[in-house]
């Protein structure tokens, strides 16, 4: 049982490390880089000689060292045509009309308050800090909360800051930045991501153009031996012409989140380099999709370097994996179904994540949900940790809407379930807002059991390492645990959108009130809690009994790139960027379906 104990405690440490890593963009030292000048030059401690100095880049100028001889080009063909995917909503009535209309109204106050905020504050920068006032550049100095909220002024109807904002873009220079470390997946989902939707909504050719810049500079990354891209990118490096070779370990979300938006660069611009760069990504994942430790998906760390996506032994469908999933689904639509592969890749690691990262918790309301953990897979045997992530809850809107496009029921109910746990969470908590990470008791299959206090109270015993058998209870307070919950790992709410999200996906799926009802619930909490004298703030506990959960300065851009703009199209008509027409990369940018 000790041993027991400390190898889950070893893991929690080892998942939430590499989890704060993963959010926090860390700059782990990227992969061995190359003198172009002469081979291998070291000063005298051994250490490689630093480049010459030059701090801005035209990166259609940087010589090519590991040139492509034959381009993968587009899929041609009309679009297989796709299922409805949005219910077929009726006539509103005008009260429910009303009541609409007033939450979303509230929404938008929201979002125009911090707009305004970081336009006073901070303005070009990448970050305001909502409390002290600051600004933070974390994703290269590029107004990435500018850039990532363009298509969000657009869809709210906010033209004039628009038209502002885009005059503002026009002087982002992507040539140079001020970071020595960029993360290419952040850089490519924010900026590349949102300046292609606000360019597909609004029409602006500015956007576009810079949006090739951003797809240029982040092609230089992909100048491996092996064409497979340096994730944490040292761009001054790169821009002085120093040979690269990809990280021997690299997050799989990173490397296999790209192919939206460079399928869509190469799409509109017609040039099908970036498409190319992505496919032969797409290969590796296809060819080692049965050979890993839990066939059908992969782990969270591959090695880029070999290519070589098989050997780790952690899987998750959270943090670190998560957008990796998404947009197998997301790319066959955005490719009009005319490339199978990305059906292949959906449905068989569905398939495994559903066998062995699904579990139903033991709640005190017996609710009938799911959540998907972490599992470690070594040998013969796989094991479920009964993880449960912020994060993961965008999964119930990518189970709803692969089973309306690929028309498979079972997951449309399963991604149903997986939605309704994140709801339950956030209203099993004292403030109606759930952690980023914590653990469930999970039942002994997903067909439910029924709540056992006293097996919750020594399960909650066993992983504070606190047991009282005089009084269990100091155990749950100690913990600050609500029923249901064993343990709270991470008690932090970074504004994030993952469970908006999916109550959007559902409600536009399903049409169902309920999810507007639990949208709006989520909202007024999140607003009631994070609301600063200038914009909305992070929360560092959400778990404290005593006042009001501490704040942190930090406001990341995706709380009104996508929190807020999932808040406000749950509150929109239904043909309001509907998900018939669109589909959004996991930033919230919406790209248009080919039909």
């Amino acid at each position: 049982m000790a041993l027991l104990k400390r190898f889950t405690v070893y893991t929690t440490i080892a998942t939430c490390f590499l989890f704060l890593l993963y959010q926090l963009s860390f700059p782990y030292r990227p992969a061995d880089w190359q003198d172009p000048a002469e081979d291998h030059k070291h000063d005298d401690k051994g250490a490689k000689a630093s480049p010459p100095h030059q701090s801005r880049y035209d990166w259609t100028k940087v010589p090519v060292r590991n040139p492509v001889t034959s381009l993968t080009p587009l899929p041609t063909g009309e679009p297989l045509p796709l299922p409805k995917i949005q219910f077929e909503f009726g006539t509103e009535k005008d009260i429910e009309k009303q009541l609409r209309e007033t939450r979303q109204s509230e929404v938008k106050k929201a979002f125009q308050r911090c707009w305004k905020a970081y336009q006073e504050h901070a303005w070009m920068q990448d970050e305001i800090k909502p409390i002290s006032g600051g600004s933070r550049n974390t994703f290269g100095g590029w107004a990435a909360t500018l850039i990532d909220a363009l298509d969000t002024l657009w869809i709210m109807d906010m033209k004039d800051d628009f038209k502002v904002a885009v005059d503002a873009v026009a002087k982002v220079d992507f040539g140079s930045s001020s970071l020595d470390f960029i993360n290419v997946f952040e850089t490519n989902i924010r900026h590349l991501g949102g300046l292609l939707s606000a360019y597909e909504l609004s029409g602006e050719k500015i956007l576009l153009k810079k949006a090739t810049e951003v797809g240029e500079m982040l092609y230089v990354a992909f100048d491996t031996p092996n064409r497979m891209p340096i994730t944490r990118w040292d761009l001054h490096k790169a821009g002085n012409g120093y040979a690269q070779v990809a990280d021997e370990t690299v997050l799989v979300a990173e490397i296999g989140s790209l192919t939206m938006e460079f399928t869509r660069l190469s799409q509109i611009t017609k040039n099908p380099k970036w498409y190319d760069a992505i496919t032969r990504i797409t290969e590796v994942f296809a060819k080692q999709q049965s050979k890993t430790k839990l066939p059908g998906m992969w782990p969270i760390a591959v090695n880029a370097k070999k290519a070589l996506f098989t050997e780790d032994t952690g899987f998750t469908l959270g943090a670190m994996s998560d957008s990796l999933y998404e947009y197998f689904l997301k790319t066959y639509v955005l490719l009009g179904g005319l490339d199978p592969v990305y059906k292949t890749l959906y449905e068989g690691s569905m398939e495994t994540a559903i066998k062995h990262t699904m579990y139903r918790p033991m709640t005190p309301d017996n609710a009938d949900i799911l959540m998907s953990g972490f599992v470690r897979a070594e040998s013969t045997q796989a094991t479920l940790h009964p993880e449960f992530q912020h994060l993961v809850c965008f999964a119930g809107g990518m189970f709803a809407l692969g089973g309306r496009i690929f028309q498979i029921d079972e997951h449309v109910s399963i991604g149903r379930k997986l939605a309704d746990a994140c709801v339950w969470a956030y209203k099993a908590l004292p403030f109606g807002i759930m952690p980023e990470i914590s653990h469930m008791y999970p039942c002994p299959n997903i067909t439910g059991c029924e709540w056992d206090e006293e097996a919750w109270k020594a399960e909650v015993a066993r992983k504070a390492d606190m047991e009282n058998e005089e009084d269990p209870m100091q155990n749950i307070a100690a913990s600050r645990l609500p029923k249901g919950f064993t343990e709270i790992n991470d008690r932090r709410y970074i504004l994030r959108p993952e469970a908006i999200e999916s109550v959007f996906v559902l409600y536009r799926i399903t049409g169902q009130q309920q999810w507007q009802a639990a949208a709006w619930d989520m909202f007024t909490a999140i607003q009631k809690y994070t609301q600063t004298d200038l914009a909305n703030a992070a929360l560092l506990d959400i778990s404290v009994t005593d006042g009001m959960p501490p704040k942190m300065d930090l406001m990341e851009s995706f709380w009104m790139a996508e929190t807020l703009k999932y808040f406000y199209l749950v509150f929109s008509e239904p043909d309001h960027i509907s998900l018939d027409d669109y589909v959004f990369n996991t930033e919230a940018h919406p790209f248009r379906i080919p039909k």
